[in-house]
């Protein structure tokens, strides 16, 4: 506790994309810890509408008396999010802000590039012209040895933050990764429930593919804490324990259920419920990542972990971006992928995932064995 009020009471705190599913409750976190104006920004109305009301309620059930404001505007436009810091004197900014969902994001890259990376370049340019004590950038596993175009996207934004942490004297940088977070939107195991419930059949991509999970409130709660021991644009990593087997975790599911499963792909053709195998979609990894480098540092919390990883000047940086963005808009699909492959601190792979994953340094493997 006393790590998530370090940057929390008596502050002015901005949560962007504050209607989502880590938004929503990050702002529920920080509501309970005292601060003296809250402000939410999302660009969607109804996710807005709906953590207006929770908030509201939360205020008035608490007797609270805390000042929020909720903003409908994306971090995409630069001239509206100008004039919510002009009206406000933010100390703290959580930027959660993104397009996350793997398969949309690769079929809509524009977009995608627009909001993930120069919505994260307006945020954080922003809080650097107006002295904003801490900026924290909400980044994914899926920047580490990125396969996919979102992947990509937040490993950019993370260099984002990585450059100008070198030019700004007042705003500290930190940038928070962790892996899939239990009930949130996308989330597999609603996923699972739902098809269970229309009677199957489940389906999960590989037989062997493995994710780590955690629950919002456990994400968010080392999110706020990790940010206030940020001091140098640090990485800050969260022991998120083993990863699971999603077949294992979709059979699971059943079992707790009372149910008998059965999957073709395994060698079982009766049951009540059919596990399909469908195949990796496109640019899926078999498993995720946190760190690109070995080398991880401990904290003044035992289960966050902090680390530095390359980047690229703010000037190169900037230069990259635009002939990113002109290759998008063009459709050079081409042009694109040699501008992700030269990029070393990005280490972007585009080619056939399972290759892929077997290719990939051994680092997680060592330490759980897939095959066991």
């Amino acid at each position: 506790q006393e790590l998530i009020d370090r940057n929390i009471v008596g502050k002015t705190v901005l949560v962007t994309g504050g209607g989502g599913s880590i938004g929503s409750e990050l702002c529920r976190q920080i509501l309970s810890a005292n601060p003296e104006k809250l402000i939410v920004v999302d660009c969607s109305e109804y996710n807005l509408y709906q953590v207006e009301q929770n908030l509201n309620e939360l205020n008035s059930s608490k007797c609270l008396k805390y000042d929020l404001e909720f903003v409908l505007c994306s971090v995409r436009d630069r001239i509206a999010m100008c004039s919510v810091f002009e009206n406000h004197d933010i100390d703290v900014i959580y930027h959660a802000a993104a397009f996350k969902h793997v398969p949309i994001v690769e079929k809509n890259p524009l977009v995608s590039f627009e909001n993930n990376v120069n919505g994260t370049k307006n945020i954080a340019e922003l809080s650097v012209k107006y002295k904003v004590k801490t900026f924290t950038l909400i980044s994914s596993d899926k920047a580490v040895n990125p396969t996919n175009i979102m992947g990509v996207t937040k490993r950019l934004a993370e260099m984002i933050c990585q450059s100008l942490s070198e030019k700004s004297e007042k705003t500290i940088f930190a940038i928070v990764r962790f892996g899939n977070v239990l009930g949130s939107s996308g989330s597999v195991i609603p996923k699972f429930e739902k098809q269970i419930k229309l009677g199957g059949p489940i389906t999960v991509t590989h037989k062997k593919i493995y994710r780590f999970f955690m629950s919002i409130t456990e994400a968010t709660q080392l999110v706020l804490q990790a940010s206030s021991m940020a001091k140098n644009c640090e990485f800050f990593v969260l022991d998120m324990g083993k990863p699971i087997n999603i077949l294992d975790l979709a059979k699971r599911l059943c079992t707790i259920r009372g149910l008998s499963y059965y999957c073709t792909e395994e060698g079982t053709f009766s049951g009540d419920i059919e596990i399909r195998i469908t195949g990796l979609r496109d640019a899926e990894k078999m498993y995720e990542e946190v760190l690109a480098t070995e080398k991880t540092f401990a904290t003044e919390h035992p289960r966050i972990f902090s680390a530095h990883e390359k980047f690229i000047s703010l000037e190169k940086l900037t230069l990259i971006l635009k002939e990113i963005q002109n290759s998008i808009k063009f459709e050079n699909s081409e042009n694109l992928k040699k501008i992700f492959l030269s990029l070393e601190e990005v280490n972007y792979y585009k080619s056939n995932m399972l290759e892929f994953c077997n290719n990939l340094k051994k680092i997680k493997v060592k330490k759980e064995p897939i095959e066991k």
